[in-house]
C-alpha cells in the first residue's frame, strides 16, 4: 500500500463517502428543480463540473489524435444525455427509486454475455425489483414517464461504461473525464437554453450549483479514483451497489421522501442483484460516476 493510501481516507470509507456525496448532490439538484428546471440544473452542474475538472487536469486537447476524439466525443455526449435523463426522472420520482432504476444499466453490463447459470439469479432479482416499482395501476403513485426516463438513463449509464472502457485505453483517466464532462456540458446546454431555465439563474443559485458540481462530480470522482488504486474492482463494485439504499436514505433525510415497503424491497432486490453480479462476474467494468 502506498504512502498516499496510508495517510489518506481508507479506500472503503472513501467509496462510501463518494456514494453519499453523489446522492446528497442529487438531493440538492432536486431542490433546484422548481427554480431552474431539470435541464437548467443539469446544465449548471455539468458546465461547472467541467470547469473544475479542466482546471484540475488541464488537458492538452491540441495534441489529441483523431482516434482519441472519436472515442471521447461519444463518451461525453452519452454522459450529458445520461445526466439530463436522470434529472428529468428525478423531477418525477423519489430519489431512491430513480437511482434504483438507473442502476439496471451497470448491472446489465456486468451480466451481459455471461453464460453462468448463477448470473440468471441476479437478472431475476433485478427484474423483480423493477416489477415492484412499475406503475401497474393509475393509483400506484409512481410516474410512468419517470420510470421510463430512469430506465433510459440506466441504458445510457451502460453505454457510458462501455465507451469509458474504450476511452481509458486511449486517454489518461483524469484527462478523459475532464474533456468528456466539457462535451457533456455542451450537449445539455442547448436544452437548458431552449427551456429558458437559465434566465432565472441568480448568484445564489449559481453558488448552489457550485456545491452541486462539487458533491456530484469533483468530490466523488476524486474519492473513487483514490479507492480504485487501493481495492479490487470487485470490492468497488459491491460497495457501489449500496447506492440505491444511500439514495433512498438521502431522499428521506433531505427531501422527506418516504418509500413504501414494496419500494424498499425493490431497492434491496436491486442491491442484492448488483452485489451478486460484482461477486460472481469476472469482467465488471468499474467506472466512477461523474
Amino acid at each position: 500500500m502506498d504512502r498516499t493510501t496510508r495517510r489518506g481516507i481508507p479506500p472503503i470509507p472513501a467509496v462510501l463517502l463518494a456514494g453519499i456525496s453523489v446522492q446528497a448532490g442529487a438531493a440538492i439538484a432536486k431542490g433546484l428543480f422548481p427554480l431552474l428546471g431539470a435541464p437548467g440544473t443539469t446544465a449548471v452542474r455539468t458546465v461547472l463540473a467541467a470547469a473544475m475538472l479542466l482546471l484540475a487536469f488541464r488537458p492538452r486537447v491540441g495534441r489529441f489524435t483523431a482516434a482519441q476524439w472519436r472515442a471521447v466525443v461519444p463518451y461525453g455526449v452519452i454522459l450529458g444525455v445520461m445526466n439530463l435523463l436522470f434529472y428529468q426522472a428525478l423531477s418525477r420520482l423519489p430519489l431512491g427509486l430513480a437511482i434504483t432504476l438507473e442502476f439496471i444499466g451497470p448491472l446489465g453490463v456486468a451480466v451481459a454475455g455471461s453464460r453462468r447459470a448463477v448470473d440468471v439469479v441476479w437478472v431475476v432479482l433485478a427484474a423483480a425489483g423493477i416489477a415492484l416499482i412499475a406503475p401497474w395501476s393509475p393509483d400506484s403513485g409512481v410516474d410512468p414517464l419517470g420510470v421510463a426516463l430512469a430506465l433510459s438513463a440506466g441504458a445510457c449509464w451502460a453505454a457510458y461504461i462501455v465507451l469509458g472502457g474504450r476511452v481509458s485505453r486511449l486517454i489518461p483517466g483524469g484527462t478523459a473525464v475532464a474533456v468528456g464532462m466539457a462535451i457533456a456540458g455542451l450537449t445539455v446546454l442547448p436544452f437548458a437554453l431552449a427551456s429558458g431555465d437559465l434566465a432565472r439563474l441568480t448568484p445564489r443559485l449559481l453558488a448552489a450549483g457550485v456545491g452541486l458540481a462539487l458533491l456530484s462530480s469533483a468530490v466523488p470522482f476524486t474519492l473513487e479514483m483514490f479507492a480504485l488504486k487501493a481495492i479490487p474492482a470487485r470490492t468497488f463494485g459491491i460497495l457501489m451497489s449500496l447506492e440505491p439504499a444511500v439514495g433512498a436514505l438521502c431522499g428521506l433525510i433531505f427531501l422527506g421522501e418516504i418509500l413504501s415497503v414494496a419500494q424498499w424491497l425493490a431497492v434491496v432486490l436491486v442491491i442484492a442483484a448488483s452485489a451478486g453480479a460484482a461477486l460472481t462476474v469476472r469482467a465488471v467494468a468499474a467506472t466512477p460516476e461523474v
